[in-house]
């Protein structure tokens, strides 16, 4: 799963929350009660803090290592960094975690009746990271993303107490659109990572090849293919949607900024003309705020 590539402040725990601001989306926004805002919260702070050990983002001095129980000397193992942050995780179904992110993290738990297994998803994401840099087909992207992505919107609909069959199963389209549209934004710093979640079937079918993704502007081909998957992610968008309509209330609006950040994302990256070599098109906050209002009245 992408990061934000910038190292993390010496608080461990201040440090991960801080990044929420610069989501594609809203994370726990002012107008949810302040139950969902803690709980959001603390879910995010796991999220975060696995993806900054798949990255290799934790700050300098290795604080994260020493909370876990891991080494100097293994500090820099990111396997073993996440070996030790699932050992900590099963201690919040059950005992007292290390990792304050995690004490966090447990009267979320235990208030909502969260299970393990979302959570593990989440780490196991990270781990097929370390040991995957490439797909080779579409559906073995989405699969990686039933892992690093779907996770998160059912622990939402965990967390606000709305889980239903067909709402995880809108829930699942809009997460993998929003982690398309993620890869999509960040290929060249998840080229410099090693990592290519472009299928490698359609960059074939589109005659781009690993090279055409290092350089400074992205040439006709990287755009086609870029403006090819952005659709994907679009219509992935598109028919998750309906679970806005399908709640009410609070969670209705935020329910629709996941949808409209995934969407104006998307546009984004099409007002740069499918060129994201240069750096992550990141939508405005006008063109936010009108995605906002046609997911809300149900069009697009």
């Amino acid at each position: 799963m992408t990061g934000t590539g910038t190292a993390r402040p010496l608080d461990p725990e201040r440090g991960t929350l801080d990044k929420a601001a610069g989501e594609n989306f809203p994370v726990a926004p002012f107008f949810l009660p302040r139950a969902w805002r803690t709980d959001l919260m603390a879910v995010y702070g796991f999220a975060r803090l696995v993806d900054d050990i798949g990255d290799g983002d934790l700050a300098p001095g290795g604080a994260d290592a020493r909370l876990l129980g891991v080494s100097p000397e293994a500090a820099e193992d990111r396997l073993v960094l996440l070996d030790a942050f699932e050992a900590d995780l099963r201690r919040v179904f059950g005992a007292t975690p290390r990792h304050p992110l995690l004490r966090r993290l447990q009267p979320t738990v235990r208030r909502c009746s969260l299970t393990p297994e979302p959570f593990l998803g989440l780490i196991a994401a990270n781990r097929q990271d370390q040991l995957v840099g490439r797909y080779e087909t579409y559906d073995d992207l989405l699969a990686y993303c039933e892992l690093s992505a779907n996770p998160v919107g059912r622990l939402v609909l965990a967390v606000t107490g709305t889980s239903t069959p067909e709402r995880i199963r809108r829930s699942d389209m809009i997460c993998t659109g929003l982690q398309i549209v993620e890869h999509l934004q960040d290929v060249a710093e998840d080229l410099a990572r090693d990592r290519v979640y472009l299928p490698a079937a359609d960059m074939k079918r589109f005659h781009v090849q690993e090279s055409d993704l290092a350089t400074k502007s992205a040439g006709a081909s990287v755009r086609a293919l870029i403006a090819y998957e952005a659709q994907r992610a679009l219509d992935l968008l598109n028919e998750g949607a309906p679970l806005v309509g399908s709640v009410h209330g609070r969670l209705k609006l935020l329910l629709a900024g996941f949808v409209a950040g995934g969407r104006a994302a998307v546009h984004a990256i099409a007002a740069a003309e499918y060129d994201v070599l240069p750096g992550p098109p990141k939508p405005g906050k006008v063109r936010l705020l009108r995605e906002v209002g046609v997911t809300l009245r149900g069009e697009g």
